[in-house]
């Protein structure tokens, strides 16, 4: 978008000396790389990376470093290195906001209530539809940058606040566009299958014959969509309303997703773990059936517990159960207008912790490695390792600990996307 600066709205600035094809080896790093199967999230204590292309050559220890004589030296004076943070589950493109909802919320109505009276999802598809493509792309600038400033480097974004096809699309011709004004990589899903609009109020088998279907078709034809996403509750859809948009996926190659379990258990995970979903996000009724199925399909659990405190939710998700399983659990803000206005990824860690007693190296591996993984781009980004994107964070910490301790505290030094470095 034409007139849109780098970084506009915080005090980041790409590294002058930077650019393409350079060859950089950031020493006296203390390294977080995160590698599957390693301990203690794969630490290093005296690590290096060399990064070429704008991807890793090496991650690791300083002594085992190869042949550096033409690397330009970065000293990184043993700060801590994670990989750059995955926020895996936004709705940040959007118009319009619901703050009105939140007074009702405090006022005593339940979440279904609102939903029920005409808020919720469909109360922001007005704005949404009333603005252009360049329009959405200003509105979530700030939002993706505060978000940028936290040392996230990948973010996966929805549509589903357009109802229609021209604004389904248009929201993901926004999302799009986002990653060639910001330096992020930017994995997006089609969520037509929402929520029903007041013009199919009642027919949700017509909104999905007329809307979702060909819409997916149209997003898949002109390169918009990277994943299907879908809202199976009480007030949205059913399993076999889903089933159908799934289907059509599959037919087109896309791999699906779902929300699933957020307000009752109507046994989405376990429909999604059928057709081998990336992930099932929210699962807080979850039960056991849906544990087993997950595991099974290697589908991962994203817990989002920024909409679990905004609606005050009562049921935590089942993470004893989760551990034991051994599905894989990834974090994130679940950024959106209604049930989580929420644009910190450091602030959602500390909530898992908090909320959902998850650890220190969970939280962590949830908004880094595991969040890759719900995104299907592990082999990309989401550990320090040789062969991938050259995304990393790089923070002034004492400890790993502080990352998600510290509540309202954001101690990134800088962040380094596909081998460029981004002060702050």
């Amino acid at each position: 978008m034409k007139g849109v600066k780098l970084m506009r709205g915080n005090n980041f600035s790409e590294d002058s000396t930077a650019s393409d094809g350079a060859i950089r080896v950031w020493r006296n790093a203390r390294l977080a790389t995160l590698k599957e199967g390693s301990a203690r999230l794969g630490t290093v204590e005296k690590g290096a990376i060399l990064t070429k292309d704008g991807r890793i050559v090496f991650a690791g220890s300083e002594a085992d470093l190869p042949d550096v004589s033409n690397a330009d030296a970065i000293d990184l004076e043993g700060r801590w290195v994670t990989p750059g943070l995955v926020d895996c589950h936004t709705h940040i493109v959007y118009g319009g906001n619901r703050a009105r909802e939140f007074e009702m919320r405090l006022e005593g109505a339940s979440y279904e209530e609102i939903a029920r009276a005409g808020g919720g999802i469909v109360s922001s598809v007005n704005a949404t539809r009333a603005l252009s493509v360049d329009e959405l792309v200003a509105v979530a600038l700030p939002r993706l940058d505060t978000l940028l400033a936290e040392g996230v480097t990948t973010i996966e974004v929805k549509s589903g606040y357009g109802l229609n096809i021209p604004s389904e699309l248009k929201m993901l011709r926004a999302a799009r566009r986002l990653e060639e004004v910001r330096p992020v990589r930017v994995v997006t899903s089609y969520l037509g299958a929402h929520a029903t609009p007041a013009e199919y109020k009642g027919r949700n088998g017509d909104y999905i014959d007329d809307v979702v279907l060909p819409g997916l078709r149209q997003a898949h034809a002109e390169g918009l969509v990277d994943a299907v996403d879908g809202f199976c509750e009480g007030i949205a859809f059913s399993t076999a309303e889903i089933a159908r948009v799934f289907d059509l996926a599959r037919s087109l190659g896309i791999p699906v997703k779902l929300h699933a379990e957020q307000l009752s258990n109507l046994g989405g995970a376990k429909l999604a773990a059928s057709y081998g979903a990336l992930s099932a996000d929210h699962v807080e009724y979850l039960d056991e059936d849906g544990v087993k199925a997950m595991a099974a399909a290697g589908t991962v659990a994203v817990l989002l517990p920024g909409a679990f405190y905004a609606i005050n939710e009562k049921q935590k998700p089942p993470v004893k159960a989760l551990r034991e399983a051994g599905v894989s659990i990834a974090i994130a803000t679940d950024s959106n207008p209604g049930t989580s206005p929420l644009t910190s990824l450091l602030l959602t860690m500390n909530m898992a912790a908090t909320l959902f007693r998850l650890t220190v190296e969970e939280c962590i591996a949830g908004a880094t490695r595991e969040g890759g993984r719900a995104l299907g781009l592990l082999s990309e980004t989401g550990t320090l390792e040789a062969g991938k994107s050259a995304d990393f964070a790089i923070w002034d910490v004492e400890s790993l600990a502080e990352l998600v301790y510290r509540i309202g505290f954001n101690p990134l030094h800088a962040h380094v996307f596909k081998g460029k470095r981004f002060n702050r």
